[in-house]
């Protein structure tokens, strides 16, 4: 272990397709989906809408409080390799990617959130940021926590994000956005299924690892992040600049002669995304074993936005201690609406 490196020790998450990081890679893996049609929502053709929505939660639970009960199940996982460290006094920190403003969420969202878990973890924390920025939140908490933990601020930290589409406003924005997956006149065959989830990781600096005789899942390589001014839903056409800086910051970490071999991902089946990766992939192939050989899991849990990169942190840590994954170097990208970028490498532990 390098004196310097973060090593992922903990997983947690809160899907449409498991209650735990474990079950719902396990999902994924076997390709099973969290589709269903909405209880009461129905699209301008008369019909549901199709949402991936998290069987254990009722419908009627909304706002913060839909939240809270995906996000702190997901915290509570992560944390569980520090339960026998108390008397060790380890000093841990939360860098939460959050959604940013959209119809449907409270004005106050960020504050009432940040309030709940003030309240529920005040002793736990020492100090809690959050990331309001889609998609891509939970990739740029990250790479804040990383730099903390290398400075030396935290022994520890968990990184978490959590988002849902659900609530009656989002889905009609959605529609009206012409995002929401289906075929009436304000839907579109080539838009996505809105979803909702948490996750959330364990990350920690070496000596933290070695004084409580852990065994890490996966050692952090390098982290990009950048900003795209060609948008979703403006008049103008991307071609992956913003994307292509954050994959070669983060790539500058791959060791010579080492090829990325697995490629989690956003992708949710809008155009949009997989024309920003396709231009991407032409300026970076020769990092890659196989670029187009990605797991894009918005076709199990639906589109997860702010919960996505700790969840596909979760996915590659254990596809290759479960020995499934096509080699031990991983890569996670997320594309916000806003224009953030980010990127992330790992090297998984495999069971041998």
């Amino acid at each position: 272990m390098s004196s310097t490196a973060i090593y992922v020790v903990g997983l947690g998450a809160s899907t449409p397709v498991g209650r735990n990081a474990w079950s719902s890679a396990a999902a994924v893996r076997a390709g099973i989906s969290g589709f269903t049609q909405h209880p009461y929502m129905i699209d301008t053709a008369g019909e549901p809408m199709c949402a991936a929505i998290a069987p254990w939660l009722d419908i009627d639970i909304t706002g913060v409080e839909r939240f809270k009960a995906l996000l702190f199940p997901a915290i509570e996982q992560a944390l569980a390799p520090l339960a026998e460290a108390q008397s060790l006094r380890p000093r841990i920190a939360l860098s939460l990617g959050l959604p940013g403003r959209r119809p449907g969420l409270p004005e106050n969202f960020q504050p009432m959130l940040m309030n709940a878990l003030a309240e529920k973890y005040r002793s736990t924390f020492a100090s809690v940021a959050a990331f309001p920025n889609g998609h891509a939140a939970g990739l740029l908490a990250l790479e804040a926590a990383a730099r903390q933990l290398i400075q030396g601020a935290f022994d520890a930290c968990v990184v978490a994000g959590v988002d849902s589409y659900l609530e009656p406003e989002t889905l009609e924005w959605l529609e009206a956005c012409d995002q929401l997956h289906g075929a009436g006149p304000l839907n579109n065959a080539w838009g996505f299924i809105p979803g909702e989830a948490a996750g959330a990781i364990l990350i920690m600096r070496h000596e933290f690892v070695v004084r409580l005789r852990l065994q890490p899942l996966a050692r952090l390589l390098g982290l990009g992040s950048a900003f795209e001014p060609k948008r979703i839903k403006t008049e103008t056409v991307c071609i992956g600049e913003g994307l292509t800086q954050a994959f070669r910051t983060a790539l500058q970490a791959l060791p010579e002669g080492v090829k990325v071999t697995d490629v989690y991902c956003d992708m949710n089946g809008e155009p949009y995304r997989g024309d920003e990766y396709g231009f991407t992939c032409l300026r970076t192939k020769e990092y890659f074993e196989s670029a187009s050989d990605f797991v894009a899991p918005a076709d199990c849990w639906g589109d997860v936005s702010a919960a996505s990169g700790p969840l596909y942190i979760g996915l590659a840590a254990i596809a290759g201690s479960k020995n499934y994954s096509n080699g031990n170097v991983a890569f996670a990208w997320a594309s916000s609406e806003g224009g953030e970028r980010a990127a992330s490498i790992l090297e998984v532990r495999r069971s041998v």
